[in-house]
């Protein structure tokens, strides 16, 4: 007798790289973990509206890029308030008018979003009488009140603090698990360091990796080329992601044209790329942090963004994970311990790792396995 296979569609809006990365990794957990399940991952702004949706997110990302404090401003203004009425209202006009025939024609039998814009659609679907078995995963270590909703059925969270800050809000204790953000489960895999390195053209030295994150942001040139200063005793990978018009100016630029340094585009093997590096620098967004977490790598925080991303950076720091970069100085103190104390490093790196089932890798997918397995839709 065949099985029908459970469907699990899982919903993510462009709005930075991490969202989407989280909703890929879940499918990729689920699949590893069940057979019987079948995913389908849709940035569903993009999907329905391909025209509109990006220019919308270009406007955002150059908002981020110019008014950082305005974003901030407003990130702390609504804390404490959901997406209101009006807004999911207008989000459903505009963008999500066929959400309800996307749902009607894949039949999911969970929906999971792991961005809150897709949540509150949802939501708002399930108000106006679909039954539809909800999950919304939180990819920050904060919990901004955008992300809540009555109608989402179990919230999957980074931490016990995420967790209290949601029941202060009003939240069903018995609706949020603490799960730890998912990441795709290759960065949990420790291939050999050596082939790595082989295959990527690099030596075994002390490794800086550089992280602009999702949209290739992380554009500090102070930062970067203080760096190179380094260049001849440290190996640094310069990752720009989709940010083409920085990687050709670098590579044009003679103090990264150095056997030491590599620029690297785009690549789906930033796992590869963070086991072989022995400190990672990145803007904290949830995602990044999440990953290096998984490979046990010690970061320093590049000028967070006002908001989560400065969460994120509090949480990570305090729990002697990262370090925000303050001074220049910072970057001077982790150059000296690459060089004076590079076995020390790696020997505390092992000890993180032997620690990390306490993070749960796999609970997110785990989760979602045991609603489908328990489905109860609301009718």
């Amino acid at each position: 007798m065949r099985v029908s296979k459970k469907r699990v569609l899982l919903l993510s809006e462009g709005f930075g790289a991490g969202h989407t990365r989280a909703a890929y990794a879940l499918s990729s957990s689920l699949r590893k973990l069940s057979p019987n399940v079948q995913t389908k991952v849709l940035e569903l702004g993009s999907f329905l509206n391909p025209k509109v949706a990006p220019l919308i997110i270009t406007a955002y990302k150059k908002t981020v890029l110019s008014q950082p404090k305005l974003v901030g401003m407003m990130y702390r203004h609504q804390y404490n308030k959901s997406l209101n009425r009006f807004t999911t209202l207008a989000l459903h006009r505009i963008f999500y008018t066929h959400t309800k025939n996307v749902v009607h024609q894949l039949r999911p039998d969970i929906v999971v979003c792991t961005h809150p814009i897709p949540s509150a659609v949802i939501s708002r679907l399930k108000r106006l009488g679909e039954p539809i078995l909800l999950c919304t995963v939180i990819t920050d270590y904060d919990a901004h009140g955008t992300w809540i909703s009555p109608q989402v059925d179990r919230y999957l969270v980074s931490t016990q603090e995420v967790r209290a800050k949601m029941i202060h809000q009003g939240v069903p204790p018995s609706r949020i698990k603490v799960t730890g953000i998912p990441v795709h489960p290759n960065f949990w895999e420790h291939p050999g360091k050596d082939e790595i390195r082989e295959r990527f053209g690099l030596k075994d030295m002390p490794t800086v990796m550089v992280m602009g994150g999702g949209w290739g942001i992380m554009n500090d040139e102070v930062i970067n080329d203080f760096l190179t200063r380094w260049k001849d005793k440290v190996q640094i990978l310069f990752c720009l992601g989709n940010n083409e018009k920085e990687l050709k100016k670098l590579e044009q630029d003679p103090k990264y044209n150095h056997p030491n340094i590599h620029l690297i585009g785009f690549t789906l093997e930033v796992d590869k790329l963070m086991e072989v590096s022995d400190l990672l620098v990145t803007k904290p967004g949830g995602m990044t942090c999440s990953e290096g977490l998984a490979k046990g790598i010690p970061m320093l925080f590049h000028h967070p963004l006002p908001g989560q991303e400065e969460e994120n950076c509090h949480y990570f720091t305090a729990q002697g994970l990262g370090e925000p970069i303050s001074s220049l100085d910072t970057i001077v103190k982790w150059m000296d311990k690459l060089g004076n104390d590079l076995d020390g490093i790696r020997q505390r790196r092992e000890e993180q790792l032997r620690s990390i089932d306490l993070y749960r890798p796999m609970e997110s997918a785990h989760s979602i396995i045991e609603m489908l397995d328990s489905k109860t839709v609301p009718s």
